[in-house]
């Protein structure tokens, strides 16, 4: 399965969550046990709009190529081909990087 071949669903975003941290910003080398995921990445795909149940169209608050922030407990992890990506609803993002 190609990456480049999937839509998200309506209300959905495709993320690729930055590379793990290794060291920190002081320079200290963190153990392979140390499994923190980064909480940002970047927008692969944009599903359409989402309609809620009251009619209200909600539209996508980030578009392709943006690099986003979100819920450190959102989404849900796929993994194709070695690397994991992240299926976020809009409303788990929390930023856009400027």
């Amino acid at each position: 399965m190609l990456v480049s071949k999937l839509h998200p669903m309506p209300g959905y975003v495709l993320v690729e969550p930055a590379a793990k941290q290794t060291q920190t910003a002081s320079g200290i080398y963190l153990p392979d046990s140390h499994d923190e995921k980064p909480q940002y990445g970047k927008v692969l795909a944009v599903g359409d709009d989402w309609t809620t149940e009251q009619g209200a169209t909600i539209k996508s608050p980030c578009k392709v190529k943006d690099t986003v922030v979100y819920k450190k407990w959102g989404g849900n992890d796929v993994k194709i081909e070695n690397t994991e990506y992240q299926f976020l609803k809009f409303e788990d993002i929390l930023a856009i990087v400027k």
